[in-house]
């Protein structure tokens, strides 16, 4: 009802419409969203995986549903970062930056369908790759650190 009215309201007064490149352009990316949402995703898989035994439903539901969250948010993470930063000069640098965004939303929804440890570590080795190109356009060195929580693999950080 409310969209409605609104949206009579502009096509009798024509309101002004704002347009920008993306949501709020505020410059701040940093894919340490999606690194932390894809090691989310594979402590869940662990998880679940342990949790099979124990022929708790309810439990692994509430895993499975956690894992799928993040699943969803790593990948929207990659897409504004490669949909809003990546432009003409970063895509001449690091051409390979189109074919792995696509395949890093592949294998992310690969992983949101099953619980392979196998393949959410290669999800984890994809944003890594992702994250070198990102600070690598940023002229910002990187370093490869096992995280300090489970589940305990190597990640990429800029080396600040």
């Amino acid at each position: 009802m409310l969209y409605t009215l609104i949206n009579k309201l502009d096509k009798a007064m024509g309101f002004a419409r704002a347009r920008a490149h993306c949501d709020i352009p505020c410059k701040i990316y940093d894919p340490a969203t999606a690194q932390i949402a894809a090691l989310t995703m594979l402590r869940m898989v662990d998880l679940i995986n342990e949790q099979k035994d124990n022929n708790d439903p309810g439990a692994i539901a509430r895993l499975v549903a956690t894992k799928e969250e993040h699943g969803a948010k790593c990948k929207e993470e990659i897409r504004i970062i490669w949909g809003d930063y990546f432009k003409a000069p970063q895509i001449e640098r690091f051409p390979e930056i189109h074919e792995l965004t696509h395949g890093i939303m592949l294998l992310a929804s690969q992983c949101k369908q099953q619980a392979d440890r196998a393949k959410t570590l290669q999800l984890i080795e994809q944003i890594n790759r992702f994250a070198e190109i990102f600070w690598a356009s940023k002229e910002v060195q990187t370093k490869r650190r096992v995280c300090p929580y489970p589940p305990a693999v190597e990640v990429v950080y800029p080396d600040l």
